[in-house]
Formats: C-alpha cells, sequence, structure tokens
C-alpha cells in the first residue's frame, strides 16, 4: 500500500507509541517476552511499574528495551517504507524515564536520521519546548519537528468569540503571538493545526465550523469563519496539519468506532452539497498558493499590523536573501474594510494572489477585492517603508505577492 502511495507522489507517516504498550499483560504477551531467569516470574524486562493510558511506560534504563524500541523504529522505515514518524507522547517518554527517557529519544532520532535521511520524526511533547527539536549534538532529542498548541488554540479561541456577534472581543493579538511559534527557534519546526484526532474526538472539542456558528455550520459566518482558520493555518510559520473532513468543511466530532455516526459526509460531499464542494475549491487553491508561492514556505515572517477592534492582522512571508515578498491579510471581521490603510515592505504592483471571499457560492457573485492587484506607493506605516489603501472582505483571507 506505501510503495502504491508513492507511486501518486503521496508520503506515509506512522503514528508510533513507544511511551507505554497496552493489552492484557497475559502469559503470552510482550510483558512475559524475555522472561527473566531470576527472581520474581512476573517481573517483566519490558516494563516499569508505571502506568500510562490504560498501559504501562517501558523501562528506558534497559538498553535491550532501547534496541528493541529503535529496532522496530528501523522496520517500518526499511521494510514498510513508512517516510516517518508522529511520536505519541514524547512527553511520557521525557519525563516517566527521566535520562534515560531522553537518552531513548535522542538514539532512536540519530538512528533513524542515518538509516533514513530524508524522514520526518514529529514529537507530540507537552508543554512545546525547543530542545525537543534541537539536535542531539547540543542535547537536544533530535526531534526534526513538534505539534504545536499555541496557534491552534489561539484560533480555535479566536473564531468561538466571533461566535458572539459583531460586537463582541476577538483576540487577533494572542494569534499574531503565535504565529511565529514563540518558543521555538525554528518555527518551520511548528506543525499547526485548528482540529486533530484528539480535540475533536467525540466528547471533546467542537470542529471549527461548529465553534463559528453552533446553530448551523454551514452559513455564511460557519464558512468564511473557517475559511480564515484554515488559511491562518496555511499561510503561518510551520508545517501545517489538516484533520480528515477539515478540507470539506466536516462538522461532526469523530470516533473510531467502526459505523457509528461520526464519519465523515463523504455522501455530502459526492452528492455534490454546494456548501462542502466549494469549501473543497477552497482548500485545494490556497494549498496551491503555498505550494507555489516560496514566500510562504520560508523562514523569513514578520507581523507588522494586528488590531483587536478591527480583527485585522497582517504579516509579510518572505525567504531570507532570496525575497519572494509575501502578504497575508486575516480578517474576522463580519463587515468588510475598504481603503484599509496598510504598510508594504516594497513599493510597485502587488498581485493579488489569492482571495478567499470568491469560494463563498463559488463563483461567489457579490465577491469583493482589490482588482487583481494594488499599486504600493504611500509612504511609511507599520514599521514598514511604503503603504497602500487596500480592500478587505469580510471574514477572508488575502494574499498579495511582489
Amino acid at each position: 500500500m506505501i510503495d502504491m502511495c508513492h507511486v501518486y507522489g503521496i508520503a506515509v507517516l506512522f503514528d508510533v507509541v513507544y511511551n507505554h504498550a497496552g493489552g492484557d499483560f497475559g502469559e503470552q504477551s510482550i510483558y512475559f517476552f524475555d522472561r527473566k531467569p531470576y527472581g520474581n516470574p512476573n517481573d517483566s524486562l519490558y516494563f516499569s511499574d508505571r502506568g500510562w493510558a490504560g498501559g504501562l511506560v517501558f523501562a528506558y534504563w534497559n538498553d535491550n528495551v532501547k534496541q528493541f524500541l529503535i529496532d522496530n523504529a528501523r522496520f517500518y522505515l526499511t521494510e514498510y517504507h513508512s517516510d516517518g514518524f508522529r511520536y505519541d507522547e514524547v512527553s511520557v517518554i521525557k519525563n516517566e524515564g527521566g535520562e534515560h527517557g531522553w537518552l531513548f529519544c535522542k538514539y532512536v532520532t540519530d538512528t533513524c536520521h542515518y538509516v533514513k535521511p530524508e524522514a520526518i520524526h514529529i514529537a507530540e511533547c507537552w508543554p512545546v519546548e525547543d530542545a525537543i527539536v534541537r539536535s542531539t549534538s547540543q542535547n537536544g532529542a533530535g526531534f526534526d519537528a513538534t505539534q504545536n498548541d499555541g496557534l491552534r488554540d489561539a484560533i480555535r479561541s479566536a473564531i468561538g468569540q466571533t461566535s458572539q456577534g459583531a460586537a463582541a472581543f476577538v483576540d487577533m493579538e494572542r494569534i499574531a503571538r503565535e504565529i511565529v511559534s514563540p518558543v521555538l527557534n525554528d518555527t518551520w519546526r511548528a506543525i499547526q493545526c485548528t482540529e486533530n484526532h484528539d480535540i475533536v474526538r467525540n466528547g471533546r472539542g467542537l470542529r471549527i465550523p461548529r465553534i463559528a456558528d453552533s446553530s448551523n455550520s454551514h452559513s455564511w459566518y460557519a464558512r468564511s469563519r473557517s475559511r480564515v482558520a484554515l488559511g491562518l493555518v496555511l499561510t503561518s510559520a510551520g508545517i501545517p496539519h489538516l484533520f480528515m473532513g477539515q478540507e470539506f468543511l466536516e462538522d461532526k466530532q469523530w470516533h473510531d468506532e467502526p459505523n457509528s455516526p461520526f464519519q465523515i459526509s463523504w455522501d455530502g460531499l459526492n452528492q455534490g452539497n454546494k456548501p462542502m464542494v466549494d469549501y473543497l475549491r477552497f482548500t485545494r487553491e490556497i494549498i496551491e498558493s503555498r505550494n507555489r508561492l516560496k514566500g510562504l514556505r520560508g523562514s523569513g515572517i514578520n507581523i507588522f499590523h494586528v488590531h483587536n477592534n478591527n480583527r485585522v492582522l497582517a504579516f509579510h512571508r518572505w525567504v531570507p536573501g532570496e525575497g519572494h515578498d509575501v502578504i497575508v491579510v486575516a480578517s474576522l471581521n463580519d463587515s468588510t474594510h475598504f481603503n484599509y490603510a496598510l504598510g508594504f515592505p516594497r513599493n510597485g504592483y502587488w498581485k493579488e494572489e489569492f482571495n478567499s471571499d470568491i469560494y463563498d457560492n463559488w463563483v461567489n457573485p457579490g465577491v469583493v477585492g482589490n482588482g487583481g492587484g494594488i499599486d504600493v506607493n504611500g509612504s511609511g506605516m507599520h514599521g514598514l517603508p511604503f503603504s497602500a489603501l487596500i480592500t478587505i472582505p469580510a471574514n477572508s483571507i488575502v494574499i498579495l505577492s511582489r
């Protein structure tokens, strides 16, 4: 299956759980594998006495256990042709395993980087800390990226605030702070999302369209606010992460039981549900914009304007030493801003590369925007040397490039 995915250009990452194992710990289980030849016959070489998530934490102080887990990772890379891993709850390995848990993290990432340098290693570690993604030569754990909750929580909170009405406070400044993932020295190492399997599991958090409008998850408010939320994930610094169904406005929580009522709504999409079909087009095309515009993948980022009352923020993305300047403007205001004064890093013509307003009831007959581009020739503003007056549609993401 993985080889066929590769034929179609799809990489496959495995979610590996090296912090604990569960099951019944019966006679045939790993608990008794390589049973100690002495002492208590119920002792296990593999596990500590520390419980986690219904199982037991591995005994990282035992070098054979470290090697067993490292060999497992190598097996997935070499035999299964996996393109990398998402490591579940590395914080448990670190906290419960102490120095030996930290050594295991260094050993497994070093080994896997040697065996398959192109594979990516993503840690789930709470709280987020830079040491997890520092190289092992600098006493870091050696992971390439880490899941990030700062921007996720900031966006979800702001979307919830917008649902309280036009007069409600919306904390755009919190989003602005988290776009740069301030805890991490290399901002691209943050895995950015607004939904994942833990957050929107049945009985936990709501999906974005439900947060945006609890009464109607396909209303204009739900559609437009959801586009802003996903647009921020796909234009901020870091590696974007979408959860299944998010690409077409899924509004149900999920559950892993087969035939449950929480399965994603393929039927709605296949039967031509207009809001879902239009939202899928939006997702495809903003991803295409991210792939096409180098500035959105560069490490340069400057949040130069944020205004809570206007519900607007703007940031500059670029590739250091090369340019490829991109300006991203996000609004969570239910009304359009006309002639909005905004700073720019360069003068001349800036092309309007993307405008999320066009995707509402595609092609939106009432779309508002900047006519394909703007001429920047005003004096300095917002700490930048130039400025211009632009149109910012209600609840929108606008991307301009130079």
